[in-house]
């Protein structure tokens, strides 16, 4: 396989996985974007092109870095709130073809605000610096390029007092400081070789942070384990055929769950060309892997109707059983989209659960909410245990963006809301934000001294169409449909993107 042909590849998997391409865009700074969407406004013969959905309201990339102090707010921040509540997504800079431009492609931008002692001390955003982002701002990069590097723009956390921008199947995370500058690529003290996850679960009972990797050339995919002195402790190779694509997996206290979607890697459209060299492959079949989280043992497979497996919420073991829930799209998924430029589905993502019974070999799927919504998180103290409480959102302007196949849903499910469920209950209630106030992640950060699980706040980025910029909303997770305790006013956007994580101070 060429070198090029192997840089498509990378750049289609992270696509295909909610990730985003890095393509060969030339020397473009910050106003790249709007003058080449505004160049694709006119269609051939002089006409105007078709609306282009991921360039336009809630999801235009952003153009410049901001850096804004002393933060307007309403109501009142929590004077425990003492950190750094960060979000990435992708933010392109510069486009080849702006008809073909999805929400899912871009360098990866990190969006920030410090709070402290009841006030709101900053706003940052700033794009992670890989070798091609320094190149298209004119600066110089620092160091050796790592292997299939990119800026990482799925997911930002915080490790053993790091602070990790993450991308999946192939480049290192990167390291950024808690102004949100690029450090280095990270490679766990010298541990990681090959490809690592957007989407880690840290278990802070054991103080392990695991990952499920995947690469497109590889035949097998890698359970890996981070031990408490932050290197790479135990790597386990799990054979599956035809190179699947694995965006998410969950963990239990005692097991792995490797989720194999029949989404393949394609090899002849990769040598031809192909942005996206993914397909929905019916002859692979859908599976769900149990795997013993010690690494020991072979991999127990249980096949499941087939889904888009999109975001794990959070999975436990529950006497003989493993309990997964998670958010999905119907079947088929089409990772390389259906002529528009990026993923489609042929529904909105629901909340279900899958109950693997490990006695009888059976799975049970159960729809525990079809309102659509996506980007499920709990307290984060509660992964891999069971938990009561869950948090999602739902952004009417993501689900009208995507092509249904079967047509569009009802107006009424297309809202703007956070959603807090109370799967003991089998309750859930509503945050609702108005008309064009799309919402992005729901982040849970406990109170201090919290001794119930939902005794803490929620934190989203939530658009304010009036202002035309975003706003960090804080609500009480205990009085979750009342008024926010604080709204914090952003001198700029935050685009509809993916994850991120609150960054407590030590």
């Amino acid at each position: 396989m060429s070198s090029h042909t192997r840089r498509r590849v990378l750049q289609g998997a992270a696509l295909a996985a909610a990730g985003s391409v890095v393509g060969a865009y030339g020397p473009g700074r910050y106003g790249a974007v709007a003058q080449a969407a505004e160049g694709a406004a006119d269609g051939a013969g002089g006409g105007r092109a078709s609306s282009l959905p991921f360039l336009e309201g809630a999801f235009a990339p952003v153009t410049e870095e901001l850096t804004a102090f002393d933060l307007k707010v309403t109501g009142r921040v929590p004077r425990d709130l003492d950190g750094r509540y960060l979000r990435t997504g992708p933010n392109a800079l510069g486009l080849e073809d702006p008809r073909a431009h999805h929400w899912m492609l871009g360098d990866g931008m990190v969006h920030g605000v410090r709070l402290r002692g009841g006030r709101a001390e900053w706003y940052r955003n700033r794009w992670v610096r890989s070798s091609q982002v320094a190149k298209k701002l004119g600066e110089t990069y620092p160091g050796p390029v790592p292997p299939d590097d990119f800026a990482c723009n799925t997911h930002v956390i915080p490790y053993r007092g790091r602070i990790l921008a993450l991308q999946e199947g192939g480049p290192l995370p990167y390291e950024l400081d808690g102004e949100l500058g690029t450090l280095r690529p990270y490679d766990f003290r010298a541990t990681l070789k090959g490809a690592f996850t957007a989407h880690t679960k840290y278990d802070a009972a054991a103080d392990e942070l695991h990952a499920v990797a995947y690469y497109p050339t590889w035949d097998h995919v890698r359970h890996i384990m981070i031990d408490r002195t932050g290197r790479m402790a135990r790597t386990h190779k799990i054979p599956v055929a035809d190179a699947p694509m694995m965006h998410d997996f969950a963990l239990t206290e005692k097991y792995v769950v490797i989720v194999d979607v029949p989404i393949t890697f394609d090899a002849a459209a990769a040598e031809a060309g192909a942005v996206v060299p993914y397909i929905w492959n019916e002859r692979h079949p859908m599976r769900v892997g149990i795997l013993p989280r010690s690494g020991g043992g072979r991999t127990r497979w249980f096949e499941v109707d087939p889904v888009y497996y999109s975001h794990t919420l959070n999975a436990y073991d529950l006497g003989d059983t493993v309990v997964v829930e998670y958010t999905s799209m119907p079947a088929p998924f089409y990772a390389a989209g259906r002529g528009h430029g990026g993923p489609s589905a042929t529904g909105a993502p629901t909340l279900d659960r899958w109950t693997i019974d490990l006695r009888s070999g059976r799975v049970a799927g159960a729809r525990l909410d079809d309102l659509p919504q996506e980007f499920p998180r709990v307290n984060e103290s509660l992964v891999s245990r069971r938990h009561r409480y869950a948090y999602t959102a739902s952004a009417a302007e993501m689900w009208r963006a995507y092509e249904i196949a079967d047509g569009v849903p009802p107006d009424d499910k297309f809202t703007n809301c956070l959603v807090k469920h109370d799967m003991l209950r089998d309750r859930r209630q509503v945050h609702r934000f108005p008309a064009g106030a799309a919402a992005s992640e729901p982040v849970f950060v406990p109170r201090r001294g919290a001794r119930d699980e939902d005794d803490g706040y929620v934190l989203a980025y939530v658009n304010d169409p009036d202002r035309g910029a975003s706003d960090l909303v804080i609500l009480s997770a205990q009085d979750f449909t009342g008024r926010p305790l604080a709204r914090v006013q952003l001198p700029g956007r935050v685009p509809l993107g993916f994850h991120g994580s609150w960054v407590a101070d030590a």
